[in-house]
């Protein structure tokens, strides 16, 4: 078994802990390889790759790019082994740093319109990068005491949620943009947890695995190479079908955890790791998980 976990987010985007203590605490538990992949930017990505020469843990640079394929739907992509210096790869990250921040000055003014003492200064404060994601807002409400779980700022019709929140959009890259540019960095691109793929219908509807098939087609085009075919939101038989959509391209197979929180140690669980020979007749091997 290749015991990864790529798909880890840290304090420089919208998670609680800090690349170091992550990458320490997964070496402590036996982990073989993991990646730091931040929502649109990679300032965790040297101290993360420092962390594991230290503990002695492979870590490869990651990213999360969320991306518009067609006719707006939402793909995330995940990018993996790059060189963080890649000047393409850097312009790109600044073009959608731009973008977000136009976005978070929308949606502190609106929050100050429904009466929320919020500004961007406040949420910044103490922060070591200038990301500033959803989450990140949804916090600083909970902070204040406008919501009492920062979740809570998600609710259908709540803050974040409402109806004027939700036209208050980031412009985002285009997904065979991201693959490309991912790739032209020297790395390896992956679509992210496909069972939140957003924008044509509900998952495990059949339609859903066969959208899901015809974009991992076209992306593979692209330089598209991997699936997050294992993924705490994707249950034992989603992961299966992302399996076989996964080895009829030729995918390689990426596992990761999405870990948001403070702790490490309490990472969330993804689908059992299935055995050759068990009931199911699928067989995953150590070869099929990306290395980098």
């Amino acid at each position: 078994m290749w015991k990864i976990d790529y798909h880890i987010h840290t304090i420089f985007s919208d998670g609680g802990s800090n690349p170091r203590q992550i990458v320490k605490t997964a070496a402590e538990q036996g982990m073989d390889a993991v990646a730091i992949t931040d929502h649109d930017g990679i300032d965790g990505v040297d101290e993360a790759m420092k962390a594991g020469r230290d503990y002695g843990i492979e870590v490869a640079s990651g990213i999360e790019l969320a991306t518009e394929y067609e006719n707006g739907d939402v793909l995330h992509i995940l990018g993996y082994g790059f060189d963080p210096r890649n000047k393409l790869l850097n312009d790109s990250l600044t073009y959608m740093t731009e973008e977000r921040n136009k976005r978070n000055l929308k949606l502190v003014r609106l929050l100050q319109e429904m009466g929320c003492d919020i500004t961007m200064d406040a949420i910044l404060k103490g922060r070591k990068n200038t990301f500033v994601g959803k989450p990140n807002i949804a916090r600083y409400l909970q902070e204040k005491g406008y919501v009492e779980d920062w979740l809570d700022a998600f609710k259908p019709g709540e803050f974040l949620e409402s109806s004027e929140a939700k036209k208050i959009k980031k412009v985002k890259v285009d997904s065979r943009e991201a693959v490309k540019t991912i790739t032209a960095a020297g790395g390896i691109a992956v679509l992210a947890h496909p069972i939140q793929a957003k924008g044509w219908t509900e998952p495990d509807d059949e339609n859903y695995y066969k959208k899901i098939d015809t974009i991992v087609a076209d992306l593979k085009k692209e330089g598209l190479s991997g699936i997050e075919c294992y993924h705490p939101d994707q249950d034992r038989a989603q992961t299966l079908r992302f399996l076989d959509i996964a080895q009829k391209y030729g995918m390689q197979v990426s596992r990761g955890t999405d870990f948001h929180y403070a702790d490490y140690h309490n990472t969330k669980m993804t689908a059992d790791y299935i055995e050759e020979g068990n009931a199911d007749g699928y067989g995953v091997y150590p070869r099929d998980f990306i290395k980098v």
